[in-house]
């Protein structure tokens, strides 16, 4: 006898089924106070449930929860029903838990009842927390079936029929045909083998012994056709064992095409099909206004009220929240265990009455409601940690302890690790543009990494990348920049994009709000207070304001952060004591008087980053070092009054976990719709798409979008952050990423296991799939590298080794003296000197990483016309007086007796010795052949005029040593251009030694 299905007649039985376990215990009184559940009725399979993340599935076999082995899970039948818990470990430690209770369309009523009871068991012993889903075969929601991708495909038979089912793979096979819905996941369900089934709107997948058709409804988008292939990819691999064909069948195409004749054949010849001449009868549930209920006794009252808002709910009761296509199932946390399966019931029955079987019915319990719930309200408070989720846990496992059960307290997840932070090459080319009105000022090196608050900027970041030449344009907005000049920067910055053809990625960014990878490219970033752009000049002198902007003369307080010498950042701040932090250090000056403020919390970092922030804010004057604590009278004068300032460090919007949305927008109005555990594979080359990730959002643009919408992404991504969709209270300030296919850089593709070579295929996303699937190659690059970006910029310097930081002194009386040589002038006048640039040009080889784990080396382009045409700005305007030739010996290569060497090379010898006594590190030497009869140093390095050793010399030295290009000139010519000799500048930092070299164009 066959059984009844789930949604018919259950009522009965389900009710009988509760009242019979509800005799079976009495639960003592409870206390309102507290979380009021009935341990008893926790099914000892539950036990140790949630611990991990993953998918833990359970049959009901004669009425009890039944684990399923891991190798079967994506396995049902239809004559049974399951329990689904899906455990995702979350980035703040804690576990997130989704419960599903699935029920087949030939599942007996106790069982689909008992599913339901033990999907309430189970959320109790995990402390009441898990969002519950009721799944009916053929109408799953998108979430359940993103566990199961491709899809899922019920077999026939269960476990009260005993189990008359077969493997598919171990019987005779037999032609099915399969019709499949959905863009984002697919629906799959068997329909009989006959045209009668076929229609123009879906998408088909007959499976034959030797062959495996998709037939393409003619109305049926490209992105459904491209997720049908995973099914016909799943159909292959588990039917066939990956060994079959495949072939794809156009709507109205004739038997001229091989495929389509053979797919015709099969159903007795070629006929035009008839409009809708397979449609399903239980179409989809309309939605209507949410009405609240409240259940009382298993029955559901109406609650009248003209607004939803939160304080409608009592902790003490269950509601429902009926909204047509979902049934919401809210539990009080002060509620018994009994009172939510009734409350369960009653949303049952709700259905049933009004005759719906495809509605989905969501039970979630108080303090972990979801964010489509939560939307349902009106202004619904800020989602705060629930406090009863530990205390139930306890009680679970102090229950089955006495039960003889041997469970432990659920756990919390360990902390997720912190994820490599975003590579990005820090030797790449940088040009920056501040906004003047409607148009855009290029900035000089010594400039372009000055800002100011009330300005706009533009910047090009060009950087090797793994597939070529990587390209990020943005801008960003000072936190007083006016609104024309936003508008004009943004408008810019996106015909620059277009004069790029899309291959760059766009950004959107706010002073106080730059993402982690935007310092590195700046390395040493100087924001100051007032603006410098006419429209800012504008504004203050037409509204009267004052015009606070920088000035070297006047008092200035500055905030030192940053990550290391290649990340540092000085913030102009208040010049007033709150202004002060105690995590930080500071620079105070007024005129030439300055201060450096070691606060009492900040490190060894901050401190080393402080000094060498002094020479780039008054690279010229001593400055005093004062320790929190013992400060001078002078100091707090300058401050206006000594008060009480914060000490903990100012926090910035951490990373949460990620959420994909699959968008639309049209007349100004978004639409999204989220991709539950997303995939490379779920983005459409068709669509755009919205990772979510808190801190900062990506909008995702396929190649094959209009150009027209294209064109709307940033709007888009603005409007999302308008309309808070997880209700996150995000900031509209939040960095706003505009990524093109093909463009994608790693701080994006971290986010995925990702492929780049799948978005560089040409074709639709049909196309693509269809030539991976049928033709069995994998994916290859039919797209060129990305063309070089041109750049006047030329290089970046390398950043200073951060093992090689100065140790600073905190004596309150020690004066800072910094020791100028020619050298280091003429570094410190490139950036006083608005017009000059440092052309510099980075090692070969060099290449910085915001990760400690360094990818493998990169050639940087070449840039050579570059620097050639603009390298006269480091040159000194004096005579470069280049020493005589000391002719070498022309045995110089042969074995030589002490007596016999070169003066020079004992003299060499000589003056090493009294340094190697005394344990004082020596500039290494390299070990070469000297050419013949070319000149030697006192190290026995060949000796090379300065003009060749240059890094844009238009006829360079070969055969050195390109790190080390200084020790191959001559002590005399080395004692000119760096002020000192060569034993000397042995001895300094690793990091200013190469200061040094990018000033004489030496590295």
């Amino acid at each position: 006898m066959a059984a009844a299905p789930p949604g018919s007649a259950t009522k009965h039985t389900f009710s009988s089924l509760l009242k019979q376990k509800s005799l079976r215990t009495s639960p003592p009184p409870k206390s309102r106070a507290t979380m009021a559940i009935s341990m008893r009725e926790v099914d000892p399979a539950f036990q140790g449930a949630g611990q991990k993340d993953g998918l833990e599935i359970w049959r009901v076999e004669k009425l009890q929860a039944v684990p399923v082995p891991r190798e079967s899970h994506g396995k049902f039948f239809t004559g049974d029903s399951y329990i689904i818990l899906k455990t995702t470990a979350i980035k703040n430690g804690s576990f997130r838990q989704d419960i599903h209770y699935w029920l087949g369309k030939d599942t007996s009523q106790d069982e689909a009842g008992t599913a339901a009871i033990k999907t309430v068991e189970l959320d109790a012993a995990l402390g009441g927390r898990a969002v519950q889903y009721r799944e009916v075969q053929g109408n799953e929601t998108e979430k359940f079936l993103s566990y199961f991708k491709p899809c899922i495909i019920p077999e026939e038979g269960g476990v009260a029929s005993g189990f008359r089912h077969a493997e598919v793979n171990q019987r005779e096979h037999v032609t099915r045909l399969f019709v499949c819905r959905g863009k984002h996941t697919v629906h799959v369900k068997e329909v009989p083998f006959a045209r009668s089934s076929l229609n123009h709107d879906d998408i088909f997948i007959l499976d034959t012994e030797s062959k495996i058709f998709q037939f393409n409804g003619s109305n049926s988008s490209i992105q459904e056709r491209a997720k049908a292939l995973e099914v016909v990819q799943y159909l292959k691999d588990t039917n066939h064992e990956g060994k079959c064909d495949v072939g794809a069948v156009e709507d109205g195409k004739l038997m001229a095409d091989a495929d389509a004749g053979e797919f015709w054949g099969l159903f007795g010849g070629f006929a035009p099909l008839p409009r809708k001449t397979f449609v399903e009868l239980n179409g989809v549930d309309t939605a209507f206004p949410p009405k609240l209920l409240c259940v009382n006794k298993g029955q559901a009252v109406s609650v009248d009220c003209e607004v939803l808002t939160k304080a409608l709910l009592d902790s003490t009761k269950c509601y429902l929240l009926d909204c047509g296509c979902e049934i919401y199932v809210w539990m009080g946390r002060e509620t018994a265990l009994e009172d939510r399966k009734r409350a369960g019931l009653a949303a049952e029955e709700l259905l049933r009455d009004g005759n719906r079987p495809k509605s989905h019915i969501v039970r979630l319990m108080e303090g972990f409601e979801t964010v489509i719930f939560r939307s349902k309200f009106n202004k619904w408070p800020k989602k705060a940690e629930a406090v009863v989720s530990d205390e139930s846990r306890g009680k679970v496992a102090a229950l089955l302890k006495r039960q003889g059960f041997n469970s432990k307290v659920t756990a919390k997840a360990a902390p997720v690790k912190e994820e490599p932070q975003p590579l990005i090459d820090c030797t790449g080319n940088l040009q920056v543009w501040r906004v003047n009105d409607s148009e855009k000022t290029f900035l000089s090196f010594s400039e372009q990494c000055k800002f100011y608050s009330g300005d706009c900027y533009i910047f090009q970041y060009s950087y090797p990348g793994d597939d070529g030449e990587e390209c990020l344009i943005g801008t960003w907005f000072g936190k007083r920049s006016i609104q024309e000049e936003r508008t004009a920067a943004t408008s810019l910055a996106n015909t620059m994009i277009e004069s790029l053809k899309f291959q760059a990625v766009l950004v959107r960014l706010y002073e106080g709000k730059e993402p982690i990878e935007f310092f590195p490219i700046f390395q040493n970033l100087v924001i100051f207070k007032g603006g410098a752009s006419t429209g800012y000049k504008k504004f203050v002198s037409e509204n009267g304001i004052q015009d606070d902007t920088y000035s070297e003369n006047g008092v200035g307080l500055f905030r030192i952060q940053g990550s290391g010498p290649d990340s540092m950042q000085a913030i102009q701040v208040d010049t007033a004591a709150p202004s002060l932090n105690s995590s930080y250090c500071y620079i105070l000056h007024d005129g030439d008087t300055v201060f450096t403020w070691i606060g009492n919390l900040s490190s060894s970092v901050d401190q080393d980053l402080a000094e060498r922030q002094l020479d780039v804010i008054k690279p010229n004057l001593q400055s005093r070092m004062l320790k929190e604590g013992s400060e001078y009278d002078q100091f707090w004068k300058l401050l206006g009054i000594k008060s009480e300032y914060p000490s903990q460090k100012i926090a910035r919007d951490q990373e949460s976990d990620s959420h994909l949305f699959c968008c639309t927008f049209s007349k100004g109005v978004l639409k999204v719709r989220e991709i539950f555990n997303y995939t490379q594979d779920d983005m459409m080359s068709e669509d755009i798409f919205i990772l979510d990730c808190h801190s900062c959002v990506f909008i995702w643009v396929g190649q094959h979008v209009d150009t027209k919408v294209r064109a709307q992404a940033l709007n888009m991504g603005e409007k999302f952050l308008e309309l808070d969709i997880l209700m996150e209270n995000v900031s509209r300030e939040t960095p706003l990423y505009v990524i093109n296919e093909g463009s994608e850089p790693q701080y994006f593709t971290r986010f995925f296991t990702w492929d780049s070579a799948k978005s560089a295929m040409r074709g639709n996303s049909f196309e693509r799939r269809l030539s991976v699937l049928k033709d069995g190659v994998k994916p290859r690059r039919d797209k060129p590298k990305r063309r070089p970006i041109t750049s006047s910029h030329t290089g970046r310097s390398s950043v200073p080794d951060k093992s090689q930081r100065r140790s600073t002194s905190f004596s309150p009386d020690r004066v800072r003296v910094r020791g100028r040589s020619p050298a280091f002038n003429a570094l410190a006048a490139n950036f006083e000197n608005s017009n000059a640039r440092n052309l510099s040009t980075p090692p070969p080889v060099a290449r910085k990483s915001f990760s400690k784990s360094s990818p493998d080396p990169v050639k940087p382009p070449q840039r050579a016309a570059s620097i050639a045409a603009m390298s006269a700005s480091f040159e000194r305007p004096r005579q470069t007086l280049i020493p005589k030739s000391i002719k070498a010996s022309p045995d110089a290569n042969k074995p030589q007796s002490e007596a016999s060497k070169p003066k020079s090379e004992v003299n060499a010898k000589e003056s090493s010795t009294p340094a190697a006594k005394d344990g004082k590190t020596v500039a290494p030497t390299i070990q070469e052949d000297v050419k013949e009869g070319q000149p030697e140093d006192e190290e026995g390095l060949p000796v090379f005029p300065y003009d060749r050793l240059r890094t844009s010399s238009t006829n360079p030295a070969t055969d050195i040593d390109h790190s080390r290009r200084e020790t191959y000139l001559s002590s005399m010519e080395f004692r000119e251009k760096f002020g000192m000799a060569k034993e000397a500048f042995a001895k300094l930092p690793k990091w200013k030694q190469n200061r040094l070299k990018i000033a004489l164009q030496l590295f």
